[in-house]
């Protein structure tokens, strides 16, 4: 029997979201595992001009003075008006999929265990962890003391977390349903997790491709998924088929599953 085909317990990643959604939330939050490193990044970025803002994450005037106006207003101990839980403040594409607001209690309780966020400014994220409003792309090349960008400053600290997280939880595999930019920052090498990172792919005219806008939802989907399901055997995920994706093993290797449907215009 492979290691694949093993009962495990499972952690799953996913990306951040650009867009924020700011309404008030009725939840405990937890504070993030790196509140400190946090603030130190926000103190940096706090420290640029709005030029040099612009330029880091090539922004728009008016995004450059939004997120100036972010940092400046970032405080070392933020109150409950100031922050909003991770999970349900960020409201891109994954987490459409995700869904995270229609989550029951309990398994909002069992995300908070399994559920990891990876974040340019706070590293890691757990779904409830108060977040105050920001934006800082994981590929931004941001000087610290720690390196050239935020590859360099996070790498080590990642893994770390995620190797700890799975030894509390009993896991021994990572799903990976983050975007290539944000899991750039783990290293592989240093996870102490079996690596299973989901294909979503759009069958057009008989040729499988990757939609970007509908892998992003289906990633987060996934996670929905994994959550409600409370799934510990990898190969549970082969069920997975919300928006009509179906496991197809011919395309598949045991790392990287594909997940196929036929294409819709976006």
């Amino acid at each position: 029997m492979s290691d694949l085909n093993k009962e495990t317990g499972m952690l799953v990643v996913i990306s951040p979201a650009k867009r924020l959604d700011w309404a008030e939330r009725d939840v405990a939050v937890t504070q993030p595992d790196f509140q400190d490193d946090a603030i130190r990044l926000a103190r940096t970025m706090r420290n640029l001009t709005l030029g040099e803002l612009k330029k880091l994450m090539d922004l728009s005037d008016d995004l450059a003075r939004l997120n100036r106006d972010r940092f400046r207003a970032f405080v070392d101990d933020p109150d409950a008006d100031s922050t909003r839980p991770a999970a349900l403040a960020f409201a891109g594409d994954t987490y459409m999929g995700l869904e995270a607001a229609t989550l029951e209690t309990d398994e909002m309780a069992w995300a908070q265990d399994h559920l990891r966020i990876l974040s340019g400014l706070y590293g890691v994220l757990r779904p409830l962890d108060a977040i105050q409003p920001y934006r800082l792309e994981m590929g931004s090349r941001l000087k610290t003391r720690r390196g050239k960008n935020l590859y360099e400053y996070w790498r080590e600290q990642l893994s770390n977390s995620l190797n700890a997280q799975a030894e509390i939880t009993g896991s021994q595999v990572l799903v990976n349903c983050a975007s290539q930019e944000y899991f750039g920052a783990v290293a592989p090498k240093a996870l102490k997790l079996k690596l299973i990172t989901p294909v979503f792919m759009e069958d057009k005219d008989g040729t499988p491709k990757i939609v970007s806008f509908f892998a992003k939802r289906a990633r987060g989907a996934m996670a929905r998924y994994i959550i409600q399901n409370r799934l510990s055997d990898p190969d549970g995920l082969k069920d997975f088929d919300s928006g009509g994706y179906a496991y197809r093993a011919k395309l598949s290797t045991p790392d990287k599953p594909v997940f196929l449907r036929p294409y819709a215009s976006p």
